[in-house]
């Protein structure tokens, strides 16, 4: 285990950890703050502090929007040790937003808007009292956060810049295209596969997002940076297929990103 020599005023004001035991051989860990950004940017960056100290007897970590699910070897560390273990981590590393973090990347998705693609579209738009050019306009100059992988690998993410809340369909889809990009309350989603869904459909990319053939399937994690580009629908038939990929940039550091798949 890598160990670290804590700043003092860290150890004096951590912020307040819970840790539920969850079975036999896990803990669920959840900050205790007013502000669910904070809860948000907070869990994410413990989850880097995780990956990076890899406590004795961790086996998995795994992503919640404002938990994070550790799962262990029951017969190498208890519940309590494992609990302290991490809290001193947390200590010695920080958890405020703006700490340095593991490595993440930023992917710039490309989104093919028609009416095909985008049949939700309008309903946003009058939802939020705004027309469907300032609704794409917010979305793009959005960048989220993947806060967990949903079912099928799905990324789920958070900090859509609008206005107010989406709600979800009446009567959810039986059917949603795989690339569908998706919204509801301030987080976005993308269908990775064909199936059921309740979330207002805006666009869809021509690009894969998982795809079993490859190892891993998806190139993003929890953590990772995304801003959507909507493209002309003259620019599928070049994108359509292609793996996603995370952008040569980087993540933004001043405002600024960077490109990815070679958009149009």
């Amino acid at each position: 285990m890598t160990t670290h020599t804590a700043p003092a005023g860290r150890l004096r004001h951590p912020p307040e950890l819970e840790a539920e035991p969850f079975g036999d051989s896990a803990l669920m860990l959840r900050i205790k703050h007013d502000d669910a950004d904070f809860r948000r940017a907070a869990g994410s960056r413990l989850r880097d502090v995780l990956l990076e100290v890899r406590p004795y007897g961790v086996l998995d970590i795994v992503a919640g929007v404002e938990s994070l699910l550790v799962e262990f070897d029951c017969l190498a560390v208890t519940h309590e040790q494992l609990a302290q273990t991490i809290r001193l981590a947390v200590a010695g590393n920080g958890l405020e937003p703006g700490a340095p973090s593991a490595s993440r990347s930023l992917f710039v998705i490309p989104m093919v808007v028609s009416e095909e693609f985008s049949p939700d579209l309008p309903d946003v738009a009058e939802e939020l009292g705004l027309s469907p050019e300032a609704v794409l306009q917010q979305f793009q100059s959005s960048v989220l956060t993947i806060n967990l992988l949903a079912a099928a690998m799905a990324p789920m993410m958070g900090g859509v810049r609008f206005p107010g809340q989406v709600s979800r369909c009446v009567e959810p889809r039986t059917n949603v295209e795989p690339g569908s990009v998706m919204v509801a309350g301030t987080n976005a989603i993308i269908q990775p596969f064909p199936g059921p869904s309740g979330w207002k459909v805006i666009g869809r990319t021509p690009l894969t997002i998982c795809d079993i053939r490859q190892n891993p399937a998806t190139s993003y994690k929890p953590g990772d940076l995304v801003r959507f580009e909507v493209v002309p629908e003259h620019g599928w038939s070049r994108l359509e297929g292609q793996f996603l990929r995370a952008s040569s940039d980087g993540p933004p550091s001043d405002g600024a990103e960077g490109g990815n798949n070679d958009l149009p």
